[in-house]
């Protein structure tokens, strides 16, 4: 699928994206309590970039708890951005955060940010030059010792791990209200428009972009996170 199909099918989703993906709160919770524990030692003005912001669901959860953040979000999506500027407004903390409608590369130079978020995004780059380059983009936005904080659908497709670990899976989807037919579409998704990998792969891709080794701090089924840092200017 091409990046301004993806875009477009996020639009149309927009609206009702939070409720549809509601029941699966307790993983995204989750995430996001592991998220401040990692992030915690930045700057108490750290500036955070968002990428792939989608709702802005992430950015929700730091603003409250480091009320002297700041926050670039960046997202493609116009509409899914609209909603994650109506949460911000709503949430009272609209004063500190950017938002820009589009990809990296058209983001103005805003000087180099203390963290950055990344999450479920890279894994729709099919190319695996392309997704390297992805987070290298990433790489040049941060400080030298700049945390990433980055997750995505991740397992070794070609194993037996993965069929047994994906049927409980889209099980889990259909008990949190998925339709019989989208938890089918996503299954037909998984193979031809989600570049799935093992996840030292991941983490492999993301090492080779600028950054220190990622660890693995949270997985939840498909779901693998990694925290890694930018590295030092002089790291050769």
């Amino acid at each position: 699928m091409r990046s301004d199909e993806i875009t477009a099918l996020f639009d149309q989703q927009a609206a009702s994206y939070d409720e549809r993906w509601a029941r699966t709160a307790p993983i995204r919770e989750a995430l996001h309590f592991i998220l401040e524990a990692v992030l915690a030692e930045l700057p108490a003005d750290a500036r955070i970039l968002s990428v792939g912001t989608g709702t802005g669901e992430e950015i929700v959860y730091l603003a409250k708890r480091f009320p002297r953040w700041s926050f670039t979000a960046v997202e493609p999506s116009g509409a899914m951005l609209d909603a994650c500027r109506d949460k911000a407004v709503k949430g009272g903390f609209a004063s500190r955060c950017h938002f820009h409608e589009g990809y990296l590369e058209s983001l103005p130079d805003q000087g180099a940010f203390d963290g950055a978020t990344c999450f479920l995004v890279s894994q729709f780059i099919l190319d695996l030059e392309a997704r390297a380059d992805f987070f290298r983009a990433i790489a040049t936005r941060l400080r030298p010792g700049a945390i990433l904080a980055s997750s995505d659908l991740a397992s070794d497709t070609g194993s037996a791990q993965y069929d047994a670990l994906l049927k409980p899976w889209l099980t889990m989807m259909a008990a949190a209200g998925i339709s019989a037919a989208a938890v089918e579409q996503m299954r037909a998704a998984y193979v031809k428009d989600v570049a799935i990998l093992p996840p030292a792969r991941v983490a492999s891709i993301i090492r080779s972009a600028g950054f220190d080794e990622p660890i693995p701090v949270y997985q939840a089924g498909l779901i693998h996170a990694w925290f890694s840092r930018r590295e030092a200017a002089d790291a050769p």
